[in-house]
């Protein structure tokens, strides 16, 4: 039996988690945590059992402690809760799944005590991985990365010497805008951006994939999963999102992960690495497949991943002010607060109004999401 904790178990990789729990009876959830979905969160404790439930506010906490009084259950909230069930003796697994950088103390207090992480919160990465990957080497933890990119390459390093690597090709599927300009992005709606072409996500990743930001967070994250530099991380759109990505080795050689664009795979592959489990899904059929296809991506146009790269570039807390930026700028997008080529401006302005701390502690970092938060609102709020 291997016990797991899941963090922002109501959102999508979530209960995609979760499914792969019903599938293989030897996963047991010892606890979950959501933000404020009280309704799933008490689906999930009557079917799952979790002996811990976590809501990000007393107030969604006090109602769900109401909805299953009659469950044996122990409910807490807030940043406390978070980390106490991600710290507790018996559990094995943390699985990330939630979202923001509410995930960075966390995953800092589950690296302390031993556990091995399965990663889906980028953020922990983009704006702490100087605190994070050192810290997981000096406790001898494992970080399984749960993005469909990043469980792609570290597939194709199974086995290989990570020194050897050349660069690594992050693909992406150019999201539901592949091929626009941007005048032709100026009254693309909310509705628009959601339409996803082949994957099935959250709002708030669906629309970084609209924009490319998605892509530029991931950039940064490989860049502290496998230690290559930026200038070894190229970006490839490869449309109909069957390479998920690929490694090319100091030879020539490229090792390439191919399947359905189906998240359970790499979830499922990060609880259970090195094992690989039967898995019910959609499978990729070479006959059907008319053709594989690659493209360069337009940074021109989808100004986010230019702008990414920029962050990465600049380092130290720049990754943060990026990553804060593009929160509020998408949400302020899905209130339909602004137009979807603003999010890039948003993220420009509150770049270039800070000034670059080098080294940021966890409070420094925290600190910097809460001023460009303000800089945000006190500039761009309508």
């Amino acid at each position: 039996m291997k016990n797991i904790v899941i963090l922002g178990s109501t959102g999508s990789i979530g209960t995609q988690t979760l499914e792969i729990v019903r599938e293989n009876p030897d996963l047991k959830v010892i606890a979950v945590a959501a933000g404020s979905n009280v309704a799933r969160m008490e689906e999930q404790i009557r079917e799952f059992h979790p002996r811990y439930a976590v809501m990000w506010s007393e107030e969604s906490a006090k109602d769900l402690k109401e909805r299953v009084s009659d469950v044996q259950v122990q409910i807490l909230s807030g940043m406390e809760g978070l980390i106490e069930i991600s710290v507790l003796p018996e559990v094995e697994v943390l699985v990330t799944a939630i979202v923001g950088m509410i995930g960075i103390r966390p995953t800092i207090a589950a690296i302390e005590h031993g556990k091995t992480i399965a990663l889906a919160n980028k953020e922990t990465l983009v704006t702490a991985g100087h605190i994070i990957m050192p810290l997981a080497v000096r406790k001898n933890v494992k970080i399984y990365p749960v993005d469909s990119e990043h469980s792609a390459i570290f597939q194709s390093l199974n086995g290989e010497n990570p020194e050897r690597i050349s660069k690594i090709l992050l693909t992406a599927s150019g999201g539901p805008f592949r091929g626009k300009k941007r005048e032709e992005l100026v009254n693309m709606t909310v509705e628009d951006a959601l339409h996803h072409p082949n994957w099935s996500m959250g709002r708030k990743i669906t629309i970084d994939s609209a924009t490319l930001v998605n892509k530029g967070l991931e950039v940064m994250e490989a860049k502290w999963l496998f230690g290559v530099d930026l200038d070894r991380i190229q970006v490839v759109v490869q449309p109909q999102s069957i390479i998920h990505s690929m490694v090319e080795f100091v030879d020539g050689g490229i090792m390439a992960e191919l399947g359905a664009p189906d998240m359970k795979l790499p979830i499922q592959y990060a609880l259970f690495y090195p094992d690989r489990r039967p898995m019910k899904g959609k499978r990729v059929n070479f006959y059907d497949l008319a053709r594989i296809t690659f493209e360069e991506p337009d940074k021109e146009t989808f100004r986010g991943l230019q702008l990414a790269f920029d962050a990465a570039t600049a380092g130290g807390s720049m990754p943060t002010v990026l990553n804060a930026a593009n929160e509020r700028a998408v949400a302020m997008f899905l209130d339909k607060k602004i137009r979807f080529l603003e999010i890039a401006e948003i993220i420009e302005a509150a770049m270039q109004e800070h000034k670059v701390i080098s080294n940021p502690n966890v409070e420094q970092i925290l600190q910097t999401e809460a001023s460009v938060y303000e800089f945000i609102d006190a500039h761009f709020a309508k």
